[in-house]
């Protein structure tokens, strides 16, 4: 039974340069973290990411959520967690503040993630182990699918698990092989064009087989420069991808756009106000057959439903720290893997969670292992920190998903 729960503000500023883009010129790295803990001595960890000034907020609405689920038993609370989700994503004190998104929504991420986590400790598996192992309808019940109906039915998500699962053992290998990382670090926004020279050359000599690039700069001439940098030092048989973290206009995004598509971008990432699917639908028309990943600031099933039904996406980049936590992040995955987009998941918690949610969407849903983002900043602040070796992140194997911080030991 939960008996306590504790919510924590952790920050971390970042070296100068590192973490910057078009729009967040001077990021700190930051969490609202909820601790679930149980009369057994199982102690869950979930996490909302933030980039500062805020994170107070979401902590205070993650206790509001917290409150909420003591006494539940967990194994109890998960076998019908999807009716839970729903009740608390649509709570009246807070459904005028969302719904489903903003900072109410991060903390029920935040409660969300530590229950999984708490579900995997007690039982003794990592996540992603968890997550396979369950009958198809024991995960749905996990799952709140309302308002996904017209696409995504109770039945269709049983369906599609069943019909993955009769395959699953000929994905299993990944487990030994690991997931491909692709390195976000190399091009941060306020990097000089050395530093990035530098970085290309090393996240390559690292094993790593694609990298990305933060352009949006107010001189176009700048992004055009420094992708076509990157990609003489890349060569053409390394995925270069280019990420905009929103900051064009959709006069902009078509006029930039377009320039870019010289230097062979693999993708090209949130060019445009994350709201406005129609400009979305638009760019992803007029830059073909260079494709667009968005996802980073979408912020629940519903907007991604959109997103996915008027064909605006090549790349599905959700996050469990920005939508409703694991729950969300799986409903998004089943709408993703009717759709046949792959899924690769913007990582605000530096990989942590995630590597466990690939495995699961690869191994389970037979969604393709693309890569994954690896961003290195914070792995001293981890207990268990991701590992990456050769470009490649090795499969973690203890129990949870990763999550606790070594501060809050």
């Amino acid at each position: 039974m939960i008996y306590k729960f504790n919510v924590r503000d952790v920050r971390f500023p970042l070296a100068a340069g590192a973490g910057s883009d078009a729009v967040h010129q001077n990021p700190v790295y930051s969490y609202a973290v909820v601790q679930l803990r149980d009369d057994n001595g199982f102690t869950g960890t979930g996490l909302a990411f933030t980039l500062g000034e805020g994170t107070n907020l979401v902590c205070k609405a993650a206790e509001f959520y917290a409150e909420k689920l003591l006494k539940c038993d967990i194994e109890e609370l998960m076998s019908h967690f999807g009716e839970t989700f729903n009740h608390l994503s649509n709570e009246q004190q807070f459904r005028w503040l969302g719904p489903h998104k903003g900072v109410v929504h991060l903390a029920l991420a935040a409660v969300t993630n530590a229950c999984y986590d708490l579900w995997a400790r007690k039982r003794g598996v990592p996540l992603w182990k968890l997550l396979i192992d369950l009958p198809p309808e024991q995960l749905v019940n996990t799952l709140d699918l309302s308002y996904l109906e017209d696409e995504l039915t109770r039945e269709h998500a049983i369906q599609l698990l069943n019909e993955n699962k009769t395959s699953q053992h000929t994905r299993m290998s990944i487990i030994k092989a690991g997931y491909p990382g692709y390195d976000t670090s190399v091009g941060w926004f306020n990097y000089s064009d050395d530093d990035i020279k530098v970085n290309c050359r090393k996240a390559i000599d690292n094993g790593f087989s694609a990298l990305k690039l933060k352009v949006g700069s107010p001189e176009p001439e700048r992004d055009i420069r420094r992708a076509h940098l990157v990609r003489d030092i890349a060569g053409n048989d390394v995925k270069v991808m280019l990420d905009a973290n929103q900051q064009w206009t959709l006069p902009q995004a078509l006029f930039i756009g377009k320039k870019l598509l010289s230097m062979n971008p693999y993708w090209i990432e949130e060019p445009t106000h994350p709201d406005d699917i129609f400009a979305h639908q638009l760019l992803a028309k007029n830059l073909a057959p260079c494709k667009i990943a968005l996802g980073e600031h979408v912020s629940n099933r519903i907007l991604f439903k959109n997103y996915l039904q008027l064909e605006t996406a090549g790349f599905i980049q959700v996050d469990a720290l920005r939508v409703g936590g694991v729950s969300e992040f799986i409903s998004i995955s089943l709408l993703c893997r009717k759709y046949g987009i792959p899924v690769v998941p913007h990582v605000g918690d530096m990989g942590q969670l995630h590597q466990h949610l690939v495995l699961f969407n690869h191994i389970s849903l037979n969604h393709e292992a693309l890569f994954l983002e690896h961003i290195p900043h914070l792995k001293s602040h981890f207990e268990q920190p991701v590992v990456v070796q050769d470009g490649v992140y090795k499969t973690p194997m203890e129990a949870g998903s990763s999550c606790n911080f070594k501060e809050m030991l």
